[in-house]
């Protein structure tokens, strides 16, 4: 366990303010998207977000960066388009893959996804292996988007198809963070979600009813992550009740279980979640677990209170610095 350089913006230092602040300082994403659509074997499908047409010949030359997106997120989330934007100016081709449901099109499906979730996230991996497969390949999940990425890498090990990956702000103890989230301020955060997240469980009604005993009324009483996770979340994904699913689907235990080099970026400060979620045993060598006293919720902006600066983007592309030279 390791700390590094981040060092909060003066003035914003509030984990509050870090979480926060992100969404004021970039209002619009910083490209446009080249879109595709991916089939999924179940009939329905995920979103790719690119940053060039996937099929040039400009693509087919550079290394690739993966981003798995947090709970509700999509490409106009800030940190997402500034990842994807900073690889590809360093020379990367940069892809998000939306979670079913989180791109521009409602997903067929009743089926959505969870933090547990890696079957589409492997026919994704996989497509980028047979299209691209002398390229090299770092990984990033970001809040849920990392805790199934740990999940993904715990499971496949050798086979990942996966170069390297980064963990953002992971909650890698579901269950410690679903109760969290409930506590001081941070029910802000939990209203936001869970509004977004009934929100899209009504568009699909007709769907959700059809799987599972649900109406309106049960979905718009709902006031916790937690209920959701219990009365949606885990019977649609075939886990018996919430604490099934974040049982597991956890992946701090798992940690040990990847093989690929490995770092994790955490906050202490982290509103979303506590102690819990930092390891408290020995990690192997190839797993770079680097804690700050500060950041927020993927916050970490530094720079000053004037100006300021998207860490991880300036961090996470000179990481993998050494894949983009070895990349052929």
């Amino acid at each position: 366990m390791s700390t590094s350089n981040f060092i909060a913006a003066k003035g914003l230092g509030n984990p509050h303010i870090q979480t926060l602040i992100p969404r004021f300082v970039r209002r619009k994403p910083l490209f446009e998207p080249i879109w595709e659509t991916l089939d999924t074997p179940d009939g329905d499908f995920v979103e790719l977000a690119w940053s060039e047409d996937p099929h040039s010949t400009s693509a087919k030359s550079k290394p690739v960066f993966v981003l798995f997106h947090g709970l509700e997120g999509c490409f106009s989330s800030p940190y997402a388009n500034g990842l994807m934007h900073a690889f590809a100016q360093q020379g990367w081709l940069s892809v998000m893959m939306h979670f079913r449901g989180c791109g521009p099109n409602p997903n067929r499906l009743a089926r959505a996804y969870h933090s547990g979730e890696i079957g589409d996230a492997r026919q994704f991996i996989e497509l980028l292996d047979h299209r691209y497969p002398n390229a090299k390949k770092a990984a990033v999940g970001i809040s849920l988007g990392g805790n199934m990425l740990t999940n993904y890498l715990a499971h496949y090990q050798n086979d990942s198809k996966l170069d390297g990956a980064t963990i953002v702000s992971a909650p890698l103890d579901l269950g410690a963070c679903a109760r969290r989230i409930e506590q001081g301020f941070s029910k802000l955060y939990r209203s936001y979600l869970l509004s977004s997240m009934k929100k899209n469980a009504l568009n699909k009604l007709s769907l959700l009813s059809d799987a599972l005993d649900l109406t309106a009324e049960k979905i718009q009483n709902m006031r916790k992550l937690y209920e959701f996770d219990n009365l949606i979340t885990a019977p649609l994904h075939g886990f018996r009740d919430a604490e099934d699913y974040y049982h597991q689907c956890s992946g701090l235990q798992k940690m040990c279980d990847i093989t690929v080099p490995t770092q994790f970026i955490h906050a202490k400060d982290d509103p979303f979640m506590g102690h819990e979620v930092i390891p408290n045993f020995t990690l192997p060598e190839h797993i770079d677990y680097r804690l700050h006293e500060r950041g927020g919720h993927v916050g970490f902006m530094s720079g000053s209170f004037h100006q300021p600066k998207f860490w991880l983007e300036e961090t996470l592309p000179n990481y993998y610095r050494h894949l983009l030279h070895s990349s052929t």
